[in-house]
């Protein structure tokens, strides 16, 4: 059984275990941390950075989602501070790429939306990137858009860590980078998809849908692939 140990999120003393990541431990406790690339028993990676806290005696923001709990650590998990950070995050995000909420299949239904809304980010403060994206409509249920991907890297991970398919990885660096499946081939000529959709169904944006579907008609169920991850033992 994990070692038992207190860490105070907001002033709060919340009971904890050893192992816990501090986002486990502020949830468990009822404290709101915004995440994006984070879900329920799929591995951490840290990328959205919305998750950062400060902790106390530390010189820099940390995820709080790969950040172990420790005892008697102190974390603040809402300030002004963080807000700036977790808005300036999201403007990056939508200035990278070609969000066009007002035509998605995802609209109003979107984890980057309403993150959005939740923050108070009203306008982008950034230049607009308008890069040339294309739309994979290769497979015969599905479509990828890569105007829409905030590379979140959940489809990556539930793929490899849920269904064991590996199919999707992540090529090329920085604003260039792309989600690919099966070293670059289109979507519908891969030959390890299985078409079981819990990529699309994990996808935060309009990233990944299903065909068939207009405006604002997508809807992702990610609960029912959370329980899957869960029964095979969280993260690998």
């Amino acid at each position: 059984m994990a070692d038992k140990i207190s860490v105070r999120i907001d002033g709060e003393y919340v009971a904890a275990q050893q192992g816990q990541t501090i986002l486990e431990v502020a949830r468990a406790g009822g404290k709101f941390i915004p995440t994006l690339c984070w879900l329920e028993n799929l591995s951490p990676v840290g990328g959205c950075r919305l998750c950062i806290v400060e902790v106390s005696g530390v010189g820099r923001l940390l995820p709080a989602c790969t950040t172990p709990a420790q005892d008697g650590m102190s974390v603040t998990t809402n300030s002004e501070k963080l807000t700036q950070y977790r808005r300036m995050a999201l403007e990056f995000l939508f200035s990278e790429r070609n969000h066009q909420c007002a035509v998605c299949v995802s609209n109003n239904h979107c984890e980057l939306q309403s993150m959005a809304q939740r923050l108070g980010v009203t306008n982008v403060r950034y230049p607009y990137s308008f890069p040339k994206m294309r739309v994979d409509a290769s497979h015969e249920r599905y479509v990828l858009d890569h105007n829409r991907c905030i590379l979140c890297t959940r489809c990556v991970r539930v793929c490899a860590e849920v269904e064991g398919a590996r199919v999707w990885d992540v090529s090329g660096r920085g604003i260039h980078s792309l989600i690919v499946s099966d070293m670059n081939r289109p979507w519908g000529d891969s030959k390890t998809c299985t078409s079981c959709g819990k990529c699309v169904e994990v996808c935060p944006t309009g990233a990944l849908a299903e065909k068939g579907f207009g405006v604002e008609e997508m809807v992702k169920r990610d609960r029912k692939v959370r329980r899957l991850a869960g029964r095979r033992g969280g993260h690998v």
